[in-house]
């Protein structure tokens, strides 16, 4: 992840990732561990937690991108295990200005032999196996208080609702395609595995209201 992250930081345009004024390159990365606090996220066979797992990748890998480049400005949604909102993941980017959105998970599958990474974009699903990664980490909400008021109704169980807020927002999608695309670039080129060919896209309510190219990373099971 530091690796593909590290490709973009000087060559990011806000049309997209080609050579451009220093103004334009990015200054602000906004880094989200997905689940924490009183919502592990999934568990590994030998008591593992999802959301001890992304904090750890994403704490490295700011500090290794701060190492790289000193006048990047990383802000964390969490820098401890605690429990953040979703819809407040995507204000704390905002609130910040932050110019890349990328938020980190960890996969689960019935199947124990299932591996391999996968970079997902804001949008329609396109297959049932898409739509059912982005309900599991919607799933969340319904551990927040006064959730149906907080997301206006918002059911993470229904296809339709779903589906409906993704409508909302497109602005962002050409960018956070080419952003995605480029992480998955950088992890082919370090040799992990590629689940499905192509950039995914699902209806992530993390992403939802970030104003800004923003991800979802599926790092691996």
């Amino acid at each position: 992840l530091f690796f593909s992250l590290g490709l973009l930081l000087t060559a990011w345009t806000p049309s997209g990732f080609q050579k451009g004024d220093i103004k334009n390159r990015i200054k602000i990365v906004c880094l989200d561990a997905g689940h924490g606090g009183k919502d592990p996220g999934c568990s590994g066979p030998k008591g593992s937690h999802e959301g001890l797992v992304t904090l750890k990748i994403i704490l490295e890998v700011g500090k290794k991108l701060k190492a790289a480049h000193p006048d990047l400005k990383i802000i964390y949604t969490r820098d401890t295990d605690t429990f953040i909102e979703l819809n407040e993941r995507a204000n704390i980017a905002n609130r910040n200005k932050a110019d890349l959105f990328i938020s980190v998970h960890c996969n689960a599958a019935v199947n124990k032999n299932a591996y391999g990474t996968e970079t997902y974009t804001m949008g329609l699903h396109k297959t049932d196996g898409n739509l059912n990664v982005a309900k599991r980490e919607n799933s969340v909400i319904l551990q927040e208080k006064d959730y149906q008021k907080t997301y206006d109704g918002f059911d993470p169980n229904s296809p339709e609702t779903m589906i409906g807020f993704t409508l909302m927002q497109e602005e962002y999608l050409d960018n956070s395609i080419s952003l995605a695309s480029k992480i998955q670039n950088g992890f082919a080129a370090l040799g992990k595995k590629i689940r499905a060919s192509g950039v995914k896209q699902a209806p992530f309510m993390v992403l939802h209201k970030a104003y800004m190219p923003r991800v979802l990373i599926e790092t691996g099971f």
